[in-house]
């Protein structure tokens, strides 16, 4: 068979640089089957981009490329995906390599070559989410902060320096340097990567990846196309196996008019979180379009880009045009990469041309005028719950009549209401790639100090950018300055706050809250809010821009309206509003144009592998295979790896773990905060002679499976209908009603051989992209979860651990089904739908279900227990060939 892309018409060629490059001709092929490459939207084209240059002769592939022909009618078809790269962060990175590590060992145990367990496209890993925020205010946070993160980290980071050394196209960024998307952003994306194919030739095409992070879309602002997936979808794309999804929907979102002066790129990514939740995004690609793009600078694009996760959606995605040349050349990116972006952009109908937007088609449209937006805030557990200023008062009133808490901190007394701020953290995530929220929050900041405006003792402040550029440019302004002295102090640069990390409250209110617990609330610059994942003692989280979080922690409280009320009293008693401390959006730019340049990127990411002084002195073993300790808590190698062929088409007599209502996250379904003393997890480390005040979090302990199953179900705000008096960890265990931990009951049930089930509302699974709230539950013994609806990321981590997920179908509901969670269930799989029967006494309810096993390698993943096991066994057959 000939190569499919031998004629010339379906492969084009350029000269740039000196260079003749090769692409694959996107326009040619749909115009040979009678389409239109003008109406096809952005992410489309990309998807069919590698679709065709992968073709080549096999047969298979190139009958899949007609499903890109008239790709709207064809979302009943799969299509491939095979990111060029992967990108990990630490929490989620480490039980990835983990797992890595293990197949190594299991390929060995069958003869294999272990050497076959190696990366195939080059993967990066940042270490940013283990420093958390233990101290803050002061110029001294910074060291200590580090100091404590390397103490409690050090096992966890030589595992991860073997793992640099042992794997091939490896590269881990080390801690204390930036968080993982700003360093995608300003360094790792290339936007257009380019290879040498087997013919010697260069070819060119764009950059694609997946993170181990939900906000790895934040590089969708770059029109670099990528997106989150669990730790396991992750393994399987760095070992080469190619992904499958059903052809996407693309919601075209029409963006017109112009931010008014005051908005901010937070604002508007809180309204669009909104908006777009309400259309119905879940699974769906978005992509941005209209003469509204050329208004919204990248950093403005990615804030957007970053809360797709928030929205629902695959991806947030914008294409490339002159703001994308235009951020590479302020991010000192190669003038041969810049060059290269624009000239294959154009030759090969990536670059962003408005004047096609009629021709465009899209699934489904939405359209926003950004002159609508107006300042807000999101929660107080919900990130699309958004709150217009003037009305945040009025979430408070239900508790209005609560006594005052007194409090003495610094030696001050305090009252504190509900609403009262005992967070406040500009953390890294969503804004701080963000110059003009930013500097606009500093300029707050000077303001404040020239009023006289202080920061309430009782609230904890933090300052966590996204990178050293920030403090670069900020000290440059002078700015650093006026944070610290309102207690934005520099804390760490790394995901603080919004993982969880943020520490415990200030001293004197830490256990005055423990001991008689209290609304707290708190207000940050990141993505998450829900519940028990900032810090467990605060019940209310809202999240606000940089300049926003600034404005109420000076006034101390979220119980304000700051659009008529002062944030405080200056050193003369006069009352100091919102309008006298926010800065004019020319005074931002000034200072922006001014005081940001591209060497500072040059000269920061030159350095940044090697400027870790604490990282370099590390020593790790150099072994092919990793040498487990048996007594270490942080690494162990897990048992995924059995191979498990032949999985049950019908379960019976089946029981409920737990019974949930609707929005459970996979915070509640495995939480990265703090391992209490009095939960399984708490004492099995216990068991093992750990010290309490090293007992560190769930997330630093991901690459230990007996910590992390014991934390699955853990978080503190769960709420399980088995139990309904109880918050928590907690279920019965029906066959003597007993209330229990939900881990006790699951290790019950494993000895009874009871296999288990779990129901759920819609949602299941929002949030993060945390391989362990489907590992844990499959090491509960979990075998089937019926929900009304499941977030795309977490189906897809169900299905690659072997768990089965169902679909509630025609309208029904466990409510609407009578289903209280008691009853045993006898469920039978059919090839796309389950037939369930719940028995309670001599009552029976029957019913369909979905199987949500979306495309046909989802069938082939649960029949060998998981796409784990199914890589060990084909990676063994290959090496042994």
């Amino acid at each position: 068979m000939v190569d499919y892309l031998a004629t010339d018409s379906l492969q084009k060629t350029f000269e740039i640089n000196g260079k003749t490059y090769h692409f694959a001709n996107i326009a040619a092929f749909l115009a040979d089957h009678g389409d239109s490459v003008e109406s096809m939207p952005y992410t489309i084209r990309v998807l069919l981009e590698a679709a065709l240059r992968r073709a080549g002769n096999d047969a298979e592939k190139i009958a899949a490329l007609t499903t890109f022909v008239n790709w709207d009618e064809h979302h009943d078809q799969d299509v491939s995906y095979n990111p060029e790269r992967v990108i990990l962060q630490d929490f989620t990175g480490v039980p990835a390599l983990v797992d890595l590590a293990a197949m190594r060992d299991a390929l060995a145990e069958q003869g294999g070559d272990v050497q076959k367990i190696n990366p195939e496209v080059p993967v990066d890993l940042v270490i940013d989410h283990s420093v958390q925020v233990d101290r803050s205010g002061d110029d001294l946070a910074f060291d200590y902060n580090i100091e404590k993160e390397f103490e409690r980290n050090e096992e966890r980071y030589k595992f991860l320096k073997w793992a640099q050394g042992s794997f091939d196209n490896l590269t881990v960024i080390p801690p204390d340097t930036g968080i993982i998307h700003q360093v995608n952003l300003e360094r790792l994306a290339q936007v257009i990567r380019t290879k040498e194919n087997e013919n010697g030739e260069l070819e060119a095409f764009p950059d694609t990846l997946v993170g181990t992070d939900s906000h790895t879309t934040m590089i969708n602002g770059l029109g670099v196309l990528g997106w989150g997936v669990g730790g396991i979808e992750a393994e399987a794309s760095m070992l080469g196996e190619t992904s499958f999804m059903p052809m996407p929907r693309v919601v075209g979102v029409k963006l017109t008019g112009k931010l008014n002066p005051g908005v901010t790129a937070t604002d508007l990514a809180l309204m669009l979180t909104n908006q777009l939740r309400n259309h119905g995004v879940v699974g769906k690609f978005v992509e941005y379009y209209g003469s509204g793009l050329a208004h919204l600078p990248l950093a403005y694009r990615a804030t957007i880009a970053n809360m797709a996760p928030e929205y629902g959606a695959t991806c947030g995605f914008f294409p490339v045009d002159q703001q994308t040349l235009e951020y590479l050349k302020l991010t000192s990116r190669p003038d041969e990469l810049i060059n290269l972006v624009e000239e294959y952009s154009q030759a090969n109908h990536f670059f962003y041309d408005e004047s096609t937007d009629s021709s465009r088609h899209y699934s489904e449209i939405e359209e926003l005028d950004l002159s609508t937006v107006e300042s807000s805030v999101a929660g107080p557990s919900r990130p699309q719950d958004i709150v217009k200023l003037a009305n945040l008062p009025a979430q408070f009133e239900d508790r209005r009549d609560m006594a005052a808490y007194p409090v003495q901190v610094a030696g001050q007394h305090f009252a504190l209401r509900p609403g009262s701020l005992g967070i406040a953290a500009i953390t890294s995530c969503t804004n701080t790639s963000n110059p003009q929220v930013l500097i606009a929050a500093a300029l707050i900041a000077k303001k404040a100090v020239e009023f006289g405006l202080k920061v309430p003792a009782y609230v904890k402040t933090s300052f966590a950018p996204g990178s050293r550029v920030v403090t670069d440019y900020l000290k440059a302004a002078g700015l650093q300055d006026s944070l610290d002295a309102i207690g934005f102090n520099l804390v760490g640069y790394g995901c603080t706050t919004c993982i969880g990390n943020s520490g415990q409250l200030l001293e004197e209110l830490q256990q005055i809250v423990v001991d008689r617990p209290y609304p707290i609330a708190a207000v940050e610059s990141g993505n998450r809010n829900f519940e028990g994942r900032v810090n467990p003692l605060v019940k209310d989280t809202y999240l606000a821009s940089p300049p926003l979080v600034v404005i109420y922690a000076l006034a101390g409280t979220l119980d304000i309206d700051v659009t008529t009320e002062p944030v405080g009293v200056s050193t003369d008693g006069t009352p100091v509003y919102l309008t006298d401390l926010w800065p004019a959006d020319e005074d931002v730019d000034a200072i922006a144009t001014e005081y940001i340049k591209p060497e500072q990127f040059s000269d920061n990411y030159s350095s940044i592998l090697k400027q870790n002084e604490t990282w370099n002195a590390l020593q790790a073993p150099s072994s092919v295979t990793y040498e487990w300790d048996d007594q270490s808590t942080y690494i162990a190698s897990p048992p995924f790896f059995e191979q498990q062929e032949g999985q049950p088409s019908e379960f019976d007599d089946m029981r409920a773990l737990a019974s949930f209502g609707d929005s459970i996250t996979t915070d509640h379904i495995s939480p990265a905060g703090f391992i209490g003393s009095t939960t399984p997890a708490g004492k099995y480390l216990a068991s093992k002679g750990v010290p309490i005040k090293e007992f560190n979090s769930y997330g630093s302990r991901r690459g230990h499976h007996d910590v992390m199953m014991r934390g699955t179900l853990a978080n503190i705000r769960l709420r399980n209908q088995l139990v309904p008096d109880k918050t928590g960890g907690f279920t019965r265990y029906l066959p003597t009603n007993q209330e229990t931990t939900i881990f006790d009951a699951a290790m019950q049930y494993k000895q009874d051989q009871t296999p288990l089930v779990i129901l759920a509302g819609k949602d299941y699974g929002m949030g993060s992209s945390r391989d362990w709230a489907a590992k844990g539950v499959k090491l509960l013994g979990v075998k089937v979860i019926i929900a009304e609806s499941f977030e795309r990321i977490h189906r897809s981590n169900l299905v690659m651990m072997g768990i089965v997920p169902l679909e509630y179908q025609n309208g029904d509901t466990a409510e609407s089904l009578g289903l209280d969670g008691t009853e045993t269930f006898d469920i039978k799989l059919n090839q796309t739908t389950a037939h369930v029967i719940a028995t309670k006494d001599t009552k029976k309810v029957e019913f369909d279900t979905k199987l949500r096993f979306d495309t046909p390698k989802d069938w082939e993943y649960y029949e060998n227990g998981g796409i784990l096991p199914l890589i060990v066994k084909e990676k063994s057959a290959t090496s042994l060939d």
